[in-house]
């Protein structure tokens, strides 16, 4: 049965559908009642619509339209902290590093609404892409072989364990969970470079994998209307970083 709260989250999911944009949220959140302002920020991203009904897209964003603007301003407003930026360019550890700097900032320095937030690009950026691209433009070639399949998306069962024993090594908090979603229902925040989507696309036309034949600025589209639920489309890394910086972000990189 459905209850009002869930039929109107229904209603709005639909709502969006129709209107060519993306839910934003990932799945049920994993945050503590002692992190009200990561909590808030968390409900205030899902509620915002990214829009993903992309025809072309210009090599340099130039309106607040082209990006998920109202989605990146509420991240530069949170307010609580402390808050990190990572600059995350290469396949490896990244996640792992991610999920230990916020098990160290929550339980370690008690700091229930750290904000942890990915920048994202390079051979990472194919993670934020869903199935349907990886098997359409061959996504592995761009992570240097490194990954067959997207497997660090989706959350794996270990995510799902009882979230009060965080001591647990093979519990929602350990290595064993670590995933983009397993980050997102945690509070963490990915966003995806534009100038790095669009250098893979003409990347893609270089090596021929690009089926539809589409230009730059189409495939840079379709590539923008795929990113899994959540993800925030930024102008680009390395200037969003100033903004980071200038909302108080540490960087990491």
């Amino acid at each position: 049965m459905l209850t009002p709260r869930r039929l109107g989250l229904k209603t709005l999911g639909l709502a969006i559908a129709a209107m060519g944009t993306a839910a934003a949220s990932p799945g049920d959140p994993v945050i503590s009642n002692g992190a009200r302002t990561l909590q808030e920020l968390t409900r205030r991203l899902a509620a915002i619509p990214r829009r993903r009904d992309f025809k072309t897209v210009p090599m340099i964003l130039d309106h607040r339209d082209l990006w998920d603007a109202a989605a990146l301003d509420a991240v530069l407003q949170y307010t609580s902290g402390p808050k990190q930026s990572w600059d995350n360019t290469e396949l490896g550890p990244w996640l792992t590093t991610m999920r230990n700097s916020m098990n160290n900032q929550i339980w370690s320095f008690n700091h229930p609404d750290f904000l942890c937030v990915s920048v994202t690009r390079g051979s990472p950026l194919c993670a934020l892409y869903d199935d349907a691209m990886w098997a359409k433009y061959d996504l592995a070639k761009l992570t240097g072989g490194k990954l067959a399949r997207n497997t660090l998306l989706k959350a794996p069962p270990a995510a799902s364990s009882d979230p009060t024993d965080y001591q647990n090594p093979n519990g929602a908090f350990s290595a064993d969970a670590d995933s983009i979603e397993s980050l997102q229902r945690r509070g963490a925040v990915f966003l995806a470079c534009h100038n790095a989507i669009w250098g893979q696309s003409e990347r893609l036309i270089a090596t021929g994998s690009n089926p539809d034949k589409l230009s730059a600025d189409a495939l840079c589209a379709d590539l923008s209307n795929h990113l899994v639920p959540g993800v925030v489309i930024i102008p680009g890394a390395v200037g969003t970083m100033v903004e980071l910086a200038s909302a108080g972000f540490s960087y990491i990189r």
